[in-house]
């Protein structure tokens, strides 16, 4: 069974170059989806920031006034028509800012989430203004309603300034500190005016402005801690301005335990520092949200300016490490696609076509026939498997010249030996025939035609010898012969000739030139169908004129062949293998095969209707003579 062919070392190779490969492609692609995607990131915040963060910035805005608005009308009774102008106000902020919100698509899972958030809250709105109207309900829990609503308007600036550049997230969080710290500003001037309304600041009132107080200012310290440049220059003057400072005393007046009884005099400035502070933080927390948001942008083209530098290098990496390694492995391929067509050349071509010539011509090999193999090849490995090619041609080649000159060696003194064996047994005959012609004795008659018959015997397989080597026995006929005197000198060269019977062939003669070898290619297939059959069994030859010659029919009644046995003898009967001294048993097929191949004869062996073997040699109409001649030496 053949071996079943393996992949092609270039798919191989293919297979081996493309994990890496492939490899340095998805790590390039995962560094620029990042990169990529943190800068497209920061663009959609960009747009956020205008489409929902500044809509919601005006709408804290409006929550605050309100509610600062709403505490002075339930603590004074006044100010209704200011109270309608701010609800107006802000309702138009919550309008813009809704509709902008349903514009907004592909936000991130905590982004909706607060947007959502954010939008229920402001549903509750109308519930905290029915409260105020009713003048049901504590002001501290007007502000605490008003409160929830701008919470969750921070927690929206959490999500949407959770950006990829830290630097920036640092920034965009101390400026959502200081909103934060400008809102418990507000909350703390509706405290104010509470206890401005009342004469007094009543402890709950003060425990809740003490936290607001004391949560406004460390969020304003670590914010102001985490700004930089141009955002923290405005709040760090601030911090130092006599307006922060004189609120921050008023801040310490109002916890202090003296305000539950009254308010000193200085609480009438409360309001006015408190405004003042207010229109500070409000400019100074508008100008720090625009600062913010200008940096975005900028920040963004960066990330996409240095993607596309580390992107395109990358790119040209990935590019160039593909065509390197695709070049390897064409060169690789080609070297050895071109080892592979050289070593087919030598193995099919040259030493086969040596070969072929060592059969008979046994003289030394031709330049071109040693010449060494030539491969263009740069990998070393290769090179030395074509230095070991070599090694082996000219081993392959010195060990075929031997056998060829052995082999020749050997012909030659078969040759000799059965041409001395010729001479001999033919000057045997000779005196054979003039023994038999002066005996009348018939016991010595019939001893000396056995003789006669073995030396016939023994004249066949010298001569046997001769054509395995090639040569041409020495005897022959000038005028063609009878096929009938053919077939009877056949059958006179075979031991058991007493079992062979011949039919009566037609009238047609051989040229002289061949009868000798037809006479022994019969004798040949005569024997062995005497030899695999029963001995008490016949041997039928028959003969037969053809269209394109004579087919003479040998056929036995022995045993028979199985079908491939008798396949593998006939494939070596057409094709005229080399004689194999290991297949001395089949001595004769080559015999048979060599003198069919001399003339133009085609030997076949089939299954015979007895059960053994039929011989059937076509003879070639060109080895018959037009007219039957007597035979002469």
């Amino acid at each position: 069974m053949p071996p079943t062919r393996g992949r092609p070392i270039a798919l191989k190779l293919l297979i081996l170059l493309l994990v890496p490969l492939l490899s340095l492609v998805g790590l390039w692609a995962f560094a620029a989806g990042l990169t990529g995607g943190d800068g497209v990131r920061l663009l959609t915040i960009n747009e956020m920031a205008t489409n929902l963060a500044a809509p919601s910035e005006r709408v804290t805005i409006g929550l605050q006034n309100e509610r600062l608005a709403s505490v002075e009308f339930l603590v004074t009774g006044q100010g209704a028509n200011e109270m309608a102008r701010e609800r107006g106000r802000t309702d138009r902020a919550v309008a813009a800012f809704r509709e902008l919100a349903k514009q907004q698509h592909e936000l991130t899972p905590q982004m909706t989430m607060q947007l959502n958030a954010l939008i229920g809250k402001l549903d509750q709105l109308p519930d905290v203004r029915r409260e105020v109207d009713g003048t049901v309900v504590a002001p501290l829990d007007v502000i605490d309603g008003y409160s929830q609503i701008v919470d969750a308007a921070f927690r929206m600036y959490d999500a949407m300034v959770l950006v990829p550049d830290m630097v920036l997230y640092q920034q965009a969080r101390a400026v959502t500190m200081m909103g934060e710290a400008k809102d418990l500003l507000s909350r703390e001037r509706a405290l104010i005016a509470i206890a401005l309304a009342k004469g007094r600041v009543e402890p709950r009132e003060r425990e809740a402005f003490t936290g607001m107080a004391a949560t406004r200012r460390l969020l304003f310290t670590q914010a102001l801690s985490h700004l930089d440049g141009d955002l923290r220059g405005p709040y760090e003057r601030l911090s130092t301005a006599p307006v922060y400072t004189e609120f921050m005393a008023t801040e310490d007046q109002i916890k202090g335990p003296a305000t539950v009884d009254g308010l000193p005099a200085s609480a009438a400035t409360w309001p006015i520092d408190a405004q003042n502070l207010w229109n500070a933080v409000e400019r100074d927390q508008a100008l720090a949200v625009r600062g913010i948001t200008q940096r975005v942008t900028p920040t963004a083209i960066g990330m996409l300016v240095k993607l596309g530098v580390a992107g395109g290098v990358g790119l040209i990496a990935v590019i160039a490490s593909i065509m390197i390694s695709l070049r390897f492995r064409k060169r690789l391929v080609r070297e050895l696609a071109g080892l592979r067509d050289a070593a087919t050349e030598l193995a099919e071509v040259r030493l086969a076509g040596l070969v072929k010539r060592l059969r008979g011509d046994a003289g030394p090999p031709t330049a071109e026939e040693v010449a060494p193999l030539e491969v263009k090849a740069q990998t070393s490995e290769i090179v030395d498997i074509v230095k070991a090619f070599n090694d082996v041609h000219a081993t392959a080649v010195e060990a075929t010249v031997g056998q060829a000159r052995l082999r020749h060696g050997v012909s030659q003194v078969f040759v000799n030996l059965a041409r001395r064996n010729q001479s001999l047994l033919h000057r045997q005959l000779l005196q054979l025939d003039s023994m038999e012609r002066a005996t009348e004795a018939p016991e010595t008659l019939a001893d000396l035609f056995k003789l006669d018959h073995l030396t016939t015997r023994m004249r066949r397989h010298a001569e046997s010898l001769i054509i395995l080597s090639d040569q041409t026995p020495g005897r022959g006929w000038r005028n063609p012969v009878p096929i009938h005197d053919v077939l009877r000198a056949a059958v006179a060269e075979v031991e058991e000739y007493e079992r062979v019977e011949v039919m009566q062939p037609p009238p047609v003669a051989l040229l002289g030139a061949a009868v000798t070898d037809v006479a022994h290619l019969i004798a040949e297939l005569i024997e062995n169908a005497t030899l695999f059959s029963p001995p008490q069994t016949r041997v039928d030859v028959r003969c037969g004129s053809t269209p394109h010659g004579l087919m003479v029919e040998i056929e036995d009644r022995g045993l028979g062949l199985p079908r491939t046995e008798l396949d593998e003898l006939n494939d070596r009967l057409a094709k005229t293998p080399e004689f194999d001294l290991a297949q001395s048993d089949r001595l004769g097929l080559f015999v048979v095969s060599r003198l069919a191949a001399r003339h133009g004869i085609k030997v076949t062996l089939a299954p015979s209707p007895y059960g053994g073997l039929a011989a059937m040699a076509a003879l070639p109409s060109a080895l018959l003579a037009d007219q039957p001649a007597m035979a002469g030496r």
